[in-house]
């Protein structure tokens, strides 16, 4: 395994699970067999309403706690000092946890500034190691810091081999923030567990289409979190620290970027209104 050392000083593992869009019917169960693999990273949030499965998988997993990363995000209808705060406390509840290692503002919208004023709270209160936030664009992003004078420990973001956001990672490196990529498959758009260029450097190193794309941004400085529900591909995804990809292949995957999101628009006013209303009905 190997880390990244966020601006807190805390040590987040460069490849974690991730249980979006996983059923909680499955999700104990499914963190259980990524646990036996090997990742010691687990990545929920309360939008995906499956922390309470996870906080079981953790709990039944035998694995000590300290030796766990625990990521999960508050969501916009929590946003806000005092609900932010009061939504923190319940999601440890879930967790059964006394603390989370990374918490993030799901969506840069609703009051974040005072879910952000929660996060620093909870951080005295040792209920949080680190914090950051998620899906923040540049100007958003700068807008926060320069305005609280904190800088996020990491900001989630859409990151794969056809939307690499170079300029906004440097940004955010610049400033001190470590880069997590959602979606590092692009949930496999594009036919990229088929793509022909990364098929052809994979087949250099005796690797997978998958794994070529992981290590392509674990290698630019990117952490990752792979998902998939079945314990074969977990394995698959977790083992790509044995290979370096060569300053070629780099520069060939580089130029694969299209720059552009394959899922949603931030700047969109009907997508905006979407996620505001995600968790309405359901929580």
């Amino acid at each position: 395994m190997e880390y990244q050392t966020l601006n807190t000083g805390a040590k987040m593992p460069k490849i974690g699970y991730g249980v979006f869009q996983i059923p909680p019917k499955e999700t104990t169960q499914c963190v259980l067999d990524a646990l036996d693999v090997g990742f010691r990273h687990i990545d929920t949030a309360q939008a995906y309403f499956n922390e309470a499965e996870v906080g079981e998988a953790i709990a039944t997993s035998g694995i000590p706690r300290e030796e766990l990363f625990l990521t999960t995000k508050v969501w916009i209808s929590n946003a806000g000092e005092e609900k932010a705060y009061a939504s923190i406390q319940k999601s440890l509840e879930k967790l059964k946890t006394g603390y989370v290692d990374l918490l993030l503002i799901h969506q840069p919208f609703g009051d974040y500034y005072g879910t952000y004023r929660a996060m620093t709270k909870a951080q005295r209160e040792g209920l949080v190691k680190s914090f950051g936030v998620s899906n923040f664009f540049p100007d958003r992003f700068v807008d926060l810091v320069e305005c609280t004078g904190i800088a996020p420990a990491v900001n989630q973001i859409e990151c794969h081999v056809f939307n690499q956001q170079t300029k906004a990672r440097d940004l955010y490196t610049r400033y001190g923030t470590a880069v997590v990529a959602w979606a590092p498959f692009a949930e496999g758009k594009r036919n990229m567990f088929r793509n022909p260029t990364l098929a052809k450097i994979g087949r250099q190193y005796g690797k997978s289409n998958a794994q070529v794309a992981l290590r392509f941004l674990l290698q630019a400085g990117v952490s990752v979190l792979p998902k998939s529900v079945h314990k074969a591909r977990m394995v698959e995804n977790f083992d790509v620290f044995d290979f370096t990809l060569s300053i070629e292949d780099m520069q060939t995957i580089a130029a694969m970027d299209g720059d552009e999101s394959l899922f949603i628009s931030h700047t969109d006013p009907d997508m905006v209104k979407f996620l505001i209303d995600y968790t309405k009905n359901k929580e």
